[in-house]
């Protein structure tokens, strides 16, 4: 069995990215892109205050970008 995916804020989702060397992109509205240069992946995140980011959105988001949560 995995592990469960924490709830976390789209604001701890960001911190997370840019700690694994994804970069701002740019963004329109209530959504902000990031891009990685080595992996040349980008991903979307949907920035709503104080909001939880679903398990199944996490997920998704995680593996567009290569990466497990630990």
């Amino acid at each position: 069995m995995s592990p469960r995916l924490p709830r976390i804020t789209a604001k701890e989702l960001i911190r997370f990215l840019k700690s694994q060397g994804f970069v701002h992109e740019g963004g329109k509205g209530s959504h902000q892109h990031f891009y990685h240069p080595k992996r040349r992946c980008r991903v979307t995140i949907p920035v709503h205050a104080g909001k939880i980011i679903g398990p199944g959105l996490l997920k998704a988001i995680l593996t567009q970008a290569g990466l497990e949560w630990k």
